[in-house]
């Protein structure tokens, strides 16, 4: 077994491990450690723990050391040069005229080098740009073009569920997104609703997925036709996923009724066929304005890659 720490830099995708090299560290914590950028402050995320040593890529690199105050201080020197820095980079993109959104100005713990986050339409050549930056800096001029989800991720809010966003608290990565996970759920299908800050799927639809995949599997698909315990048959109208509760169309004296069951009283294949659409896609393909927000949403998923990255 080997010891690791969990550690997460300033706009970092995700959390590095490291070998906490006997150093007693709390979470919150901040430490120095070496990375491929160079000597970097980072914070400790979650406790030391035990892993299997075959689980680990190696080399595992070590805590060069537990932060001092001198190592604070330089850190908040870093983020008020940033604030500089990020005025700087501003004045000169528009003097270039180049057609970006600057995000956030990063100095490495070193100052060897200084990074400048931005999205973008497109790719940008702002190769002029970083020669009038490395001009002003002296320095080592990194532009890291990112998406919405970064973008998001860097600035930071609340969501719609009043917490703080899941991006910039917790998520080391994102996990990929789906219009499917948001049907499997019986979610409204409306992009205004199931869409985050960013502008894309709540990153959230993919913490219930596993859970909705199971219990759907146990349900039969709306329209399907199902027998009860007491042998008669009645249509799908609907289901309650949560509950694993049937509602069924049920002929009753020559008149239909509707009447609710649990999953357990009813004989059927359990086959669940949301991928082909389910509640409310029986439409016979027609389109309308929702349907083409929701494609235009799910092409902007399958487009959002991984950041990219150009150093000058």
């Amino acid at each position: 077994m080997v010891k690791i720490v969990g550690v997460r830099f300033r706009n970092a995708g995700k959390v590095y491990y490291f070998d906490p090299k006997g150093y007693k560290i709390e979470p919150g914590d901040h430490v120095i450690v070496e990375t491929a950028r160079g000597v970097e402050y980072g914070t400790v995320i979650g406790a030391v723990r035990s892993v299997p040593e075959e689980t680990i890529v190696q080399p595992l690199k070590g805590v060069i050391r537990v932060a001092t105050p001198e190592d604070d201080a330089r850190a908040q020197r870093n983020r008020v040069k940033e604030k500089d820095a990020l005025k700087i980079c501003q004045e000169k993109i528009t003097k270039h005229g180049l057609e970006m959104k600057l995000i956030d100005a990063e100095y490495t713990f070193d100052n060897n080098k200084v990074l400048f986050y931005f999205t973008a339409d497109g790719r940008i050549d702002f190769r002029e740009l970083v020669k009038d930056l490395a001009a002003v800096f002296k320095m080592r001029i990194e532009l890291r073009q990112i998406g919405v989800r970064d973008e998001t991720k860097i600035l930071g809010g609340i969501g719609i569920c009043g917490r703080i966003l899941c991006c910039n608290s917790y998520l080391s990565e994102f996990a990929p997104v789906s219009i499917k996970m948001a049907k499997e759920q019986n979610l409204s299908l409306n992009p205004t609703k199931i869409s985050g800050v960013c502008g894309r799927l709540m990153c959230c639809l993919k913490n219930e997925e596993d859970t909705y995949e199971y219990l759907n599997s146990r349900l039969p698909g709306i329209g399907d036709t199902v027998t009860t315990l007491d042998g008669r048959k009645g249509e799908v109208h609907s289901v309650n996923v949560l509950r694993q509760k049937v509602k069924l169309l049920i002929d009753v004296d020559d008149e239909k009724e509707i009447q609710e069951y649990d999953v357990s009283e009813l004989k059927f294949k359990p086959k669940r066929r949301r991928d082909k659409g389910g509640k409310g896609e029986k439409n016979g393909g027609k389109d309308n304005a929702v349907d083409k927000e929701l494609r235009e949403l799910e092409a902007l998923e399958k487009k959002e890659g991984k950041s990219k990255l150009d150093e000058g």
